[in-house]
């Protein structure tokens, strides 16, 4: 089993964010899993300039770090995702690299995978961070576990009982995997994006031929 955890902290060792990634991928690691912490800040990756070719090809114009992020993303079995509160949503190195991923929305790429995110804040609103983030993970096609946010304007010690949580987080995630836990919200959430999806491909497959072959392929359509 692989758990990827992905940081999107640019504040390198001194990140808290960093600090609650870490504590994930230890409790995942203590229950048996084969995990690697992957810094997005330190990566290249462009902006999407909404060309469509990753629908058409299932590649992307732009030659950066981000397919070798893609192919760990696609080969993991758990991901955590991470980022601070940056103006009430996730930093900019997050944003931009979800961004390149419309292709995997269309084609439910996550499917089967299970994730969970953690945020930090120094007000507010990292719980909608956090949300957010796991919000993305369920658009993607994976079930989440959860997730761990902490306010540490008033108390930056408040990171050391959020890190026991983050701990915890990440071996109930590698239950998750293990069980192939469902949760009924979720499953009715992926159904109906899933139709969305079909749909979408449906009535573009004379232009987004990868996608369509991929729906095929998948045996999700006969058609």
């Amino acid at each position: 089993m692989k758990i990827l955890g992905i940081n999107g902290s640019p504040r390198g060792s001194r990140s808290q964010t960093l600090r609650l990634v870490r504590a994930v991928l230890e409790g995942a690691r203590d229950a048996g899993a084969e995990v690697e912490l992957v810094d997005v800040c330190k990566l290249d990756i462009e902006y999407c300039k909404g060309c469509l070719v990753c629908y058409e090809r299932g590649e992307c114009v732009k030659k950066d770090d981000f397919a070798g992020l893609y192919q760990k993303m696609l080969e993991c079995d758990g991901i955590v995702f991470s980022s601070p509160n940056y103006i009430n949503s996730v930093t900019a190195q997050i944003k931009t690299m979800l961004d390149r991923m419309g292709d995997a929305i269309h084609c439910q790429m996550f499917t089967g995978k299970y994730g969970c995110s953690v945020a930090t804040a120094g007000g507010s609103r990292a719980d909608e961070v956090a949300a957010y983030l796991n919000g993305v993970l369920q658009t993607l096609g994976a079930n989440t576990v959860g997730d761990v946010s902490v306010l540490l304007g008033e108390d930056p010690e408040a990171i050391v009982p959020a890190e026991g949580r983050a701990y915890e987080l990440g071996r109930k995630l590698v239950r998750a995997i293990e069980d192939k836990e469902t949760y009924p919200e979720q499953e009715k959430y992926h159904a109906e994006m899933f139709d969305r999806m079909r749909a979408l491909v449906m009535a573009n497959k004379g232009r987004w031929h990868h996608e369509y072959e991929h729906w095929k392929a998948a045996g999700w359509i006969t058609e």
